[in-house]
């Protein structure tokens, strides 16, 4: 009977190291590796996972194939050369201990959509949602959106997820600036594109900066110092710096991309200066996981609130649209004005069309180098004072300065007779005044009869910019602007 026992006891013991073996050794991919996905073009391709330590793994697509060998801790990488775009579906072939295949694989453009609650706004919410879902049936776009709100004091390896081909079944959920984005993207480059969701709403933009990132800007080495002390222990929530990065970014990496788009800063809407060098460690955080010359193209905080008659300014979220103008000073970026298409009453506006596509035009023009799309409407660029008037020069004059107007989906309008709004100046008083703004050239001329000797001008400079109507004639708004520094 003792020696059944024994015997019983040793094979159970066997059978379950048998298995645990066998479990461990399984050859596994990284999460965002699954059927229907798109794989970025023209650029090295990372392929990773876990294996057994020093298990050989193939990763075989189309006509190449690389081997790695699983590391100490059973992670491996393999590295496929440059690919051109594809829209004929391939399949992906990962072989060790046992064989993986990752089917109908596209090859195309790749980028990450990322925020708070305004890029995470599905498109079923969005202006005229039940039709714009109804009709997006796009085979050659492809969505992966990372789930639920999750947070760690480190780095994951792994998140849920998975790709899924732009159908009206699929779509409704989805990011919708990230899909408008996309749309016109693919509508223009004739390439498939993929679409990385991971958003969520009410969100400040330190828990998306990784631990490195806080480095890299002097001005932030309080929060560096703060992360570095975490341990697996440390209690962590939606609003501690890294945390949402580790658990809903870091595990993409080093997926490649192209580029991102962000559309967040309601949450710091209080802060001004600050947020421009939390960008730039944003930026420099993520162009380190995923691509040294990612483009970045962001969202401008829209109008929302009351207007306020105080020719001043600077309440609300002035100064947090002044950060967001400053960061255009990184490397490969841009800035998508959203001040004419908010709504007062709504902190989430439903018209997400415009904001994918004034985002989308920045990434044709620059980072698709199509030289003869204007990205954005006037940026303010230099003053000259002539007696008792200033005159404003500006960046992305395009085809001519406009008094315009906006209203809903519709392309924006120009005014003939229009009178510039929004405009205030001042002396050396610093006495603000509303000012009499008329186009002059690819110039705007601001006076006052209450100012007769003006240093200063400021345009759109509040919360809600009510009325501010300077565009281009490419119908894009000018951004909210000061020439002072007070």
């Amino acid at each position: 009977m003792l020696y059944r026992y024994r015997m019983f006891v040793f094979t159970a013991a066997l059978v379950f190291a048998c298995v645990a073996t066998t479990l461990h050794a399984e050859v596994k991919l990284a999460s965002i590796f699954s059927d229907s996905m798109v794989l970025q073009q023209q650029m090295p391709i990372p392929v990773w996972g876990w294996a057994e330590p020093g298990e050989q793994i193939r990763v075989t697509f189309g006509e190449q194939t690389q081997q790695a060998t699983a590391d100490d801790n059973g992670r491996w990488k393999v590295q496929l050369e440059p690919l051109q775009a594809n829209a004929e579906g391939q399949k992906l072939v990962v072989a060790g201990s046992n064989t993986l295949e990752v089917k109908d694989v596209l090859i195309g453009e790749v980028w990450i959509c990322s925020g708070q609650s305004n890029m995470e706004w599905a498109v079923k919410g969005a202006t005229n949602g039940a039709q714009e879902t109804a009709a997006a049936d796009h085979p050659e776009i492809r969505l992966f959106n990372v789930p639920g709100h999750t947070t760690s004091p480190v780095a994951k390896e792994t998140c849920p997820g998975v790709w899924q081909v732009c159908k009206p079944n699929t779509v409704g959920g989805f990011s919708a600036v990230g899909y408008f984005f996309g749309r016109r993207l693919q509508n223009d480059l004739k390439v498939p594109i993929g679409l990385v969701g991971t958003n969520w709403g009410g969100t400040r933009i330190e828990p998306w900066i990784s631990p490195a990132g806080f480095h890299h800007v002097p001005e932030l080495k309080a929060i560096a110092d703060q992360v570095d002390a975490y341990t697996a222990e440390t209690k962590v929530g939606g609003s501690s710096p890294s945390a949402i990065y580790n658990a809903m970014v870091h595990p993409l990496a080093p997926f490649a991309m192209r580029g991102a788009i962000w559309y967040q800063g309601e949450s710091n809407g209080g802060e001004g200066e600050s947020y421009y060098h939390k960008t730039q460690a944003l930026v420099s955080s993520w162009r380190e996981l995923f691509n040294p010359n990612l483009g970045f193209y962001w969202v401008q905080l829209a109008n929302f609130k009351q207007p306020t008659e105080d020719p001043a300014g600077g309440d609300g979220w002035a100064k947090l649209r002044e950060a967001q103008t400053k960061a255009l000073d990184i490397d490969h970026t841009g800035m998508a004005v959203i001040i004419d298409i908010g709504e007062a009453g709504d902190i989430h506006p439903r018209n997400k069309q415009d904001v994918g596509d004034r985002l989308a035009q920045w990434a044709l023009h620059q980072t698709y180098e199509k030289q003869q799309i204007v990205p954005a409407g006037p940026l303010f660029k230099s003053q000259e004072i002539e007696g008792a008037s200033i005159r404003l020069s500006f960046d992305y004059v395009g085809g001519g300065l406009i008094v315009g107007k906006k209203e809903g989906l519709q392309p924006t309008e120009e005014v003939k007779q229009g009178k510039l709004e929004r405009f205030a100046i001042a002396g050396a008083d610093k006495q603000w005044h509303w000012a009499d703004a008329t186009i002059d050239g690819d110039s705007v001329v601001v006076k006052s009869a209450a100012v007769a000797e003006p240093v200063a001008v400021r345009y759109a400079y509040s919360m809600n910019p009510e009325g501010a109507n300077l565009y281009n004639k490419e119908g894009l708004p000018a951004s909210p602007f000061r020439t002072d520094a007070w």
